[in-house]
């Protein structure tokens, strides 16, 4: 078996831009008393990124909608338009829209008018725990309003990206089946969030079903949220977990850059997913590294 780490180009399938000066990130505010966040709540733009891209040979990215204000849906589109970058840098967008809005459709209509806007994410991790929590509804992916707006993903072609916990994919898998025709990609490894053998048994258990599910893809980023005193080997269990479920071919590789960087370095991550992935083939790792990313986001030929 091959044993040596990818080093060929690379798409970074999930990062964020944001400049506090705009106020549209009020989760990043020092107001909220989050003194954990303190080391990412500073401006983060193309110049920030672009040394990390270079030294990490990244040829394209994907912006993921980095939580700006919820009452301007379509903004953070527009202002990453007018960023000056690379043209693989961001290639892609995956953009905001609350799918309970009564004015879904037309948001979606004014994401799908922007061509880099490829996929939709809202946030809808729940958990037992209120303070674990980021919507205070369990049913979300249930709600019949919810779902008719879901489908219009359809006449887009637009991925849906799911940020949940591990106590919701179950209701995952049962939408992934009800949406056959519309590509899930389930955010940041599944959030293993409950690092007891319960809570981790509940996690791996839950990939394995969804994974079940042919429309729907992992990645495998930012595992040190919920390991925030990470070594290789824990941090390797997971990404493995993540692979032996969703196979390599339905696994991407992506940095969450920069909140990732709260416990762990860009390049450090990159080693850390490198080495723990050495052993599969060199077609494997192409495909984690760099082909599922451009397949999946439809990234330009020269990306």
């Amino acid at each position: 078996m091959p044993e040596k780490p990818y080093t060929g180009p690379i798409v970074d399938a999930h990062h964020h831009f944001w400049d506090l000066g705009l106020g549209k990130h009020p989760w990043l505010d020092p107001s909220t008393g989050q003194d954990e966040l303190a080391p990412i709540r500073r401006n983060h733009l193309p110049a920030d990124y672009l040394p990390l891209a270079r030294d990490a040979n990244i040829a394209a990215s994907v912006h993921v909608e980095a939580n700006w204000d919820p009452k301007d849906p379509i903004g953070e589109t527009r202002w990453l338009d007018t960023l000056e970058r690379p043209a693989g840098i961001a290639a892609r967008y995956i953009a905001y829209a609350p799918l309970l809005d009564p004015q879904a459709a037309a948001i979606l209509e004014q994401h799908a008018a922007h061509e880099r806007v490829v996929g939709i994410r809202e946030i809808l991790s729940w958990h037992p725990d209120p303070q674990k929590c980021r919507i205070p509804d369990k049913e979300r992916m249930t709600n019949p309003i919810w779902r008719r707006n879901l489908a219009l993903c359809r006449g887009h072609d637009f991925i849906f990206e799911l940020l949940l916990s591990p106590w919701q994919l179950e209701d995952a898998r049962r939408l992934a089946d009800d949406f056959p025709d519309i590509a899930f990609i389930l955010n940041h490894c599944g959030s293993p969030m409950d690092r007891d053998a319960e809570g981790m048994r509940r996690w791996s258990d839950g990939l394995a079903l969804l994974a079940g599910a042919p429309n729907v893809s992992i990645k495998v980023s930012d595992p040190v949220a919920y390991d925030p005193d990470w070594n290789f080997e824990s941090l390797s269990q997971v990404i493995l977990t993540c692979i032996d479920a969703f196979g390599p071919h339905r696994s991407l590789f992506a940095s969450d850059d920069p909140v990732a960087g709260l416990y762990i370095g860009f390049s450090e991550w990159l080693s850390v997913f490198a080495k723990a992935t050495r052993h599969f083939s060199a077609d494997e790792k192409a495909a984690m590294f760099h082909e599922n990313a451009r397949r999946l986001y439809r990234m330009p030929a020269e990306s």
